[in-house]
């Protein structure tokens, strides 16, 4: 996607098209690595940060590219053996918060990120909010 980058679009961050757009990558990679939970739609997201980068015949093809490389990440990181730890080492925690407000110290199962005594959290997470009536 490099050659599609228009350098002629002014920015106004520090760097430049290229650098914002590898800067934008880099982020959503280490986003999707170590808060994917929180991170519903990473595409959506990533495309979002650098598509002002492109002119606007370019789009079409840089929402497909983001597509396809954001599913090899996504299998990528599902695949990986749950070892206790993040992508950064960090110890895993429960997604959970105890009644004091302090984040849950217990290792959370692989499927949703709680512990175990945490489980029926998960279970709210899933449940669309209904439509107000008028």
């Amino acid at each position: 996607m490099s050659p599609l980058i228009d350098d002629a679009v002014s920015t106004a961050c520090a760097h430049s098209p290229h650098g914002a757009v590898l800067a934008a990558c880099e982020a959503s990679m280490n986003r999707l690595a170590t808060d994917r939970h929180y991170f519903a739609r990473p595409a959506r997201t990533l495309f979002n940060d650098i598509r002002v980068h492109f002119p606007m015949q370019a789009q079409a093809r840089v929402w497909l590219v983001v597509q396809r490389y954001i599913a090899c990440a996504e299998e990528y990181v599902d695949r990986q053996p749950k070892r206790g730890v993040d992508a950064n080492g960090n110890p895993l925690e429960c997604r959970a918060t105890t009644r004091r407000g302090t984040p849950c110290q217990r290792e959370p199962l692989p499927r949703n990120g709680y512990c175990p005594s945490h489980q029926h959290l998960a279970e709210t997470e899933t449940v669309e909010a209904a439509p107000l009536a008028a």
